[in-house]
């Protein structure tokens, strides 16, 4: 039977503390103030119950290792301490940068701040003052008051500023509940925020692409005009939309370019063709693994690959069970695509068509329809 060796300890209540001990007593006092910290925190995200579950959970490991830190004195303990210190910076360091799509209420980057700078570095300083004790190394003499005395201010600090920082009102939180119920609105200036993981960049390179295609794309509002610049119908005016494609804009090197838009969209449910979106094109056989990331969980790409063409490039029908078009038709390579609606639309400024005209999207996937910005 092993046991696991323990940090040596003196018994001569004179003497200097035994290397390592020391050490891991001040690391112990650090992870209670990261605990008291991670507590009040807890409360202060209170209106996302994921978020608060993880904060109690850390709170509880931390206060738990610093009371077994002070009373059993072993490699084992300080093991867990370097541990558990890491674990609490690294989450500390993704919430921070990229938030943690898995946790509602973390999922999106907050700012740095006081409170939680502190409990960063109460934990980082678990980490280290717990592997030079599981090292043994010796720690300059320090009065127990004064470490505890410094501890407890710098903890104090952290729960005072998370008291104060009440989750829902963070300046980024604060924009998507402002935003939250807004939807999209072509004639207002083009805010997409409140999408949960959407990334500031993912959100602006987003609201770029609208905005630009709101403020080009009408140079094509005339389908005679259109037409003469190479565009052809596919034949599905009947359905109640139109997509007139441009041959040569889809095989040059231009995308995302309402200058040169590979494909158009009309609403023919009034006799007429009304210009309604672009439906932008990537090179045909390009994968949907291999997409441009626009606007992250705003956008979605998708291909058709179960329609059937004349050899004109009109739409005669879709495949059979097989995958299969009759004879005398073709199925087209398929292409990735995306629609930027210039008119409001119930699933927001990308939506794709319903029904079959949805297309086939990337596998594991889920319908893109955007409620938060969706018009009613």
């Amino acid at each position: 039977m092993t046991t696991t060796a323990p940090l040596p300890v003196r018994s001569d209540p004179t003497a200097s503390p035994a290397p390592g001990t020391a050490w891991l007593t001040f690391a112990a006092l650090c992870s209670l103030g990261a605990g008291a910290v991670h507590a009040a925190a807890a409360g202060a995200h209170g209106a996302h119950l994921p978020a608060v579950w993880v904060f109690t959970a850390l709170a509880a490991a931390q206060l738990v290792w610093g009371g077994l830190a002070l009373v059993r004195r072993d490699r084992t303990v300080a093991l867990i301490g370097v541990g558990l210190g890491l674990a609490a910076v690294a989450g500390w360091a993704l919430a921070k940068s990229v938030g943690l799509p898995f946790v509602d209420g973390l999922d999106v980057p907050e700012p740095i701040q006081l409170a939680d700078v502190s409990a960063a570095v109460l934990a980082l300083l678990v980490t280290g003052c717990a592997g030079l004790a599981l090292v043994g190394r010796t720690a300059a003499a320090l009065p127990t008051w004064v470490a505890v005395a410094a501890v407890a201010g710098f903890a104090a600090t952290g729960t005072v500023a998370t008291s104060g920082v009440e989750h829902g009102d963070s300046p980024v939180h604060a924009a998507h509940a402002a935003h939250v119920v807004q939807p999209y609105d072509p004639a207002l200036p083009i805010d997409l925020s409140g999408t949960p993981g959407v990334t500031p960049i993912q959100q602006a390179a987003a609201e770029r692409l609208v905005t630009l295609t709101l403020a080009r794309l009408p140079q094509w509002a005339d389908a005679k005009v259109a037409e003469r610049a190479g565009f052809r119908s596919i034949g599905d005016g009947f359905t109640g939309t139109e997509h007139l494609v441009n041959r040569a804009f889809l095989h040059d090197s231009t995308t995302l370019d309402p200058d040169r838009p590979e494909s158009l969209v009309y609403d023919t449910t009034g006799g007429g063709r009304r210009l309604v979106a672009a439906m932008y094109m990537l090179t045909p056989g390009t994968p949907l693994s291999a997409v441009p990331d626009i606007g992250g969980a705003l956008v979605q790409w998708h291909i058709h690959d179960n329609l059937c063409f004349s050899p004109a490039g009109f739409v005669q029908g879709i495949t059979d069970a097989a995958g299969r078009c009759p004879s005398g038709q073709v199925k087209p390579t398929p292409t990735p695509m995306v629609h930027v609606w210039i008119v409001r639309n119930r699933c927001g400024p990308f939506a794709a068509l319903e029904g079959i005209g949805g297309g086939t999207i990337a596998s594991g996937q889920t319908r893109l329809c955007d409620h938060l910005h969706g018009s009613t």
